[in-house]
């Protein structure tokens, strides 16, 4: 299923392209600018299966599209920025640039990048990853089903076996399990990955210390004239599937970590996983409960004047590692893919 999702995003890509819709629609669809979505950045490494790949880019990727967005007329602005953007319905098209998760990498390889471009930029720091207690259970994932021939695991009381042989086996089985994952609590994942593992993996905290910042390096990152730290919750769980407390530490734990380690506010959340079946009108609720000035889903779009009065449910465009090329930036920039896609509504849905 991701594979022909995959194909069929590819031929649109490539239908735009050959007759330049997204050109001809982009004065009535591109909106007042966007918020672009990173997660990885590090060079090219080749590693046959590999399903977080499209949560990767190159940093000359990253360079290429910093520099094309500012050919385009684009202005890079702070997060904070946004909003009042929207606001005045100020015609000048504007960009601001989110990273999620907080991985060591957007300092290795994607500051540079930054520094080069004077691009401001917000990096989601899940507080888990900090302290070495959430698990990058995805990460986990793709090195168990690269090692594994079959997976087996028990699933509400009942034993089950996926087939892991073949590239495509491996393929069809991550992204069941996942599906999976994504759809469950933390510690309903910790099951499952207890039973998948079975001592051939290493700890998650050795999986998180080798590629998450630490404490001190984002309390150095917080410091650079460039950076802000945004709140990405406490242990990067579906908030959605969480009882109201739960909900409540999510944030608010996260949110007081980051600011007491920091000695500043943070003013940004991006909720977890960030779709509709992950985050709706409660979590927005709760959002603007716990006070912060904007948040940001996963839900593709552009911004229009309209998301000023939805600050807690902002669309973003991800930039993918499976679509590294400036066409498909360009289609995606131009808004003419989430027109047709979702036509009649400009807004994100609740």
């Amino acid at each position: 299923m991701a594979a022909f999702k995959h194909r069929l995003i590819g031929a649109g890509f490539k239908a735009f392209s050959l007759t330049g819709l997204h050109r001809m629609m982009a004065p009535l669809t591109r909106g007042q600018g966007a918020i672009l979505t990173f997660h990885r950045v590090q060079p090219w490494q080749e590693r046959g299966f590999a399903p977080n790949r499209l949560l990767e880019i190159t940093p000359d990727h990253l360079d290429a599209v910093l520099g094309h967005v500012k050919a385009q007329g684009y202005r890079i602005v702070p997060l904070d920025e946004i909003v009042p953007h929207l606001a005045a319905r100020t015609r000048d098209p504007v960009v601001a640039l989110t990273f999620d998760d907080g991985f060591r990498d957007n300092v290795v390889h994607a500051l540079p990048v930054l520094e080069r471009h004077a691009a401001p930029f917000t990096v989601f720091v899940t507080s888990g990853f900090a302290d070495r207690t959430a698990r990058l259970w995805w990460v986990e994932l793709e090195a168990i089903v690269r090692r594994l021939p079959r997976l087996r695991f028990t699933l509400d009381g009942v034993p089950r076996t996926l087939p892991a042989e073949t590239p495509a086996d491996k393929d069809r089985s991550f992204a069941k399990l996942a599906g999976l994952m994504a759809r469950r609590r933390p510690g309903e994942v910790d099951d499952l990955m207890a039973y998948l593992t079975d001592g051939i993996h290493p700890s998650p905290s050795a999986v998180v210390d080798d590629l998450c910042l630490s404490w001190d390096e984002i309390e150095r990152l917080a410091s650079h004239p460039l950076a802000a730290i945004g709140c990405h919750t406490a242990t990067h769980a579906n908030l959605a599937l969480l009882d109201l407390d739960a909900l409540d530490r999510e944030l608010g734990d996260a949110r007081q970590a980051l600011e007491e380690r920091l000695g500043r506010p943070v003013r940004h959340l991006a909720y977890p996983f960030g779709g509709p079946h992950a985050a709706g009108a409660r979590e927005f609720a709760a959002a603007a409960a716990h006070g912060f000035a904007a948040a940001v889903t996963t839900r593709p779009g552009v911004l229009f004047p309209g998301h000023a009065a939805r600050a807690m449910a902002l669309p973003r465009i991800s930039i993918n590692g499976l679509w590294q090329d400036l066409g498909a930036l360009d289609v995606l920039l131009s808004g003419a893919a989430f027109a047709l896609w979702n036509p009649g509504r400009r807004l994100s849905p609740d």
